[in-house]
């Protein structure tokens, strides 16, 4: 599926080119109510002379076949993706093409596409060299010296590239979509929050135990995600008590935070995570922010007045005892880590504004 916008006409070519002048493809996975969605939304909003989009997802396969496809990157819908790309690329004459996480990609498609003057993006917020040895990123370490620029979001990411050849590196942040994660309207309080103690995501590293261990202490607690994964991760008994409404995006996810007097979020250790992506969703949906204390965290929010942080099982319980009664300290709070959130570039068009940007200076340099 591939989708355009055109909102310009290309200024000449000779001239230096400015954000108003770029043709950019943009590949993704392009469910709306998902990240690669969000960034289409947001290329689509920064005045850009046009913008195709091209769906990843279209070539992953189904069944046997797509998880075998999925694991080796081998196969005719992994060829067909090549060719398409490339194809777009010629007939929309592209600029840049920015990718999100392109795990069929060959080494070769880059090359070409060098070779036609377009400038490559790779953005991957997952992290190919942790310990969590995810499948599939056969293809993806074999491209990474083809890439103009890598944006990726953890400070070892950038070193991890670079031994392997990477031409240029930045790191950004996580980031929340402004048009998703937004406040709720005025008024909202305690009586219009029907969870108390709020956890929506995956159950990486010991988040499960953790978990469990506050369940035990009697906190209020209420989890969501994946049904099947929480109910293999967590004691029947605790599954029983906790889990509620299983995976929620976009406006669904956005409600159940407003709908929390404290939202929980942990980093991914196995990534080698510096912050939470959900902390600046939570803090950007005007949510009470109770997140692990990390090195990142503390850079992005002042502990205590804009969020506050846990340590250990008993520091989180005694910071949900501390706050749960307190509406007026946890809004105080809420607010404060919004207002960060607004003003210090923390949502998806100042992320992606800024990637573009260094791409330009990039590509202005070359020969």
């Amino acid at each position: 599926m591939t989708c355009g916008l055109d909102t310009a006409q290309m200024t000449d070519r000779t001239l230096t080119p400015s954000l108003a002048d770029l043709r950019v493809l943009f590949v993704s996975g392009l469910d709306p109510s998902y990240y690669g969605g969000f960034r289409l939304a947001t290329l689509q909003r920064l005045g850009l002379a046009s913008v195709t989009a091209l769906d990843q997802q279209q070539y992953s396969g189904s069944g046997l076949r797509g998880k075998l496809q999925f694991r080796t990157q081998f196969g005719p819908e992994v060829a067909r993706f090549n060719r398409d790309v490339l194809q777009l690329a010629a007939d929309n004459k592209v600029d840049v093409a920015w990718f999100d996480k392109p795990l069929s990609l060959w080494p070769k498609t880059l090359q070409a596409l060098h070779q036609r003057g377009v400038f490559t993006i790779d953005y991957v917020n997952d992290n190919p060299f942790g310990p969590r040895q995810d499948p599939g990123w056969r293809l993806y370490r074999k491209t990474q010296p083809y890439f103009d620029l890598h944006a990726v979001p953890r400070t070892s990411s950038v070193a991890d590239f670079e031994q392997r050849g990477a031409r240029s590196v930045m790191q950004i942040r996580f980031t929340y979509e402004p048009s998703v994660h937004f406040p709720p309207g005025p008024g909202w309080s305690d009586k219009d929050r029907t969870r108390e103690v709020s956890f929506i995501g995956t159950p990486y590293d010991d988040r499960a135990d953790f978990l469990e261990q506050l369940s035990y202490q009697k906190i209020p607690l209420v989890i969501s995600g994946s049904q099947p994964h929480w109910r293999a991760a967590l004691p029947a008994n605790t599954f029983d008590i906790t889990f509620r409404d299983g995976e929620l995006k976009a406006a669904a996810y956005r409600e159940a935070i407003w709908q929390s007097r404290i939202n929980l979020a942990f980093v991914t250790k196995a990534n080698h995570d510096e912050v939470a992506h959900k902390s600046f969703e939570i803090t950007a949906c005007g949510g009470f922010l109770l997140a692990e204390r990390t090195a990142g965290h503390s850079a992005a929010f002042k502990e205590d007045e804009e969020a506050v942080f846990f340590s250990s099982v008993e520091e989180c319980a005694a910071k949900i005892r501390r706050y749960l009664p307190d509406q007026a300290g946890r809004d105080r709070i809420a607010a404060a880590g919004l207002l960060r959130s607004r003003t210090s570039g923390y949502d998806n068009d100042s992320m992606m504004r800024t990637v573009l940007m260094r791409a330009l200076s990039l590509r202005n340099s070359q020969p």
